[in-house]
């Protein structure tokens, strides 16, 4: 289902999860479960993975997450402020101790002037450290962005568990 990078991707996730006593959830807009479904498709995923959310419409993401309505009026649902809040949202509603959240454009519609197919916001939020918020403008089609994306969402979490 994953290329087999994915799966490395992963599992060098799990491994440094596990050694620094993490565990995550994850808040997904674009990417609609695939990231929760690369770290749950690793064995023994159970011991780091806890909870997934799918929040794909601004209604989600304010009922399960908490993002506050200015965020959406002020920013939109693809920004920095959304993913953060989505992140910290996520961290906030579990036990998780690590949460990743993704909001894009994944296409083929949807783009504006100021917001093309291909952009993606990435927040990675852990508990007693700042929110990391990385912005990405991928290329492909709809299948690749969203692909781009659940590799940056895993390196972006990796980072933040060995901090």
């Amino acid at each position: 289902m994953y290329a087999q990078k994915l799966y490395e991707l992963a599992e060098t996730l799990q491994e440094t999860c596990l050694k620094n006593n993490l565990k995550i959830s994850v808040a997904e807009s674009c990417t609609g479960g695939m990231i929760g479904g690369l770290i749950t498709a690793i064995p023994g995923s159970s011991e780091i993975f806890g909870r997934g959310f799918i929040t794909y419409n601004n209604q989600a993401k304010g009922e399960l997450l908490g993002v506050p309505a200015h965020i959406f009026m002020v920013h939109g649902a693809v920004s920095s402020e959304c993913a953060s809040a989505m992140a910290e949202g996520a961290l906030e509603k579990t036990s998780a101790t690590l949460s990743v959240a993704a909001t894009g454009i994944a296409g083929p519609g949807g783009a504006t002037d100021t917001k093309p197919v291909g952009l993606v916001y990435v927040a990675v939020a852990r508990t007693g450290h700042d929110t990391l918020c990385e912005r990405y403008e991928f290329t492909g089609d709809r299948a690749e962005v969203r692909m781009q994306a659940v590799e940056s969402a895993i390196m972006l979490l990796t980072k933040a568990a060995s901090r």
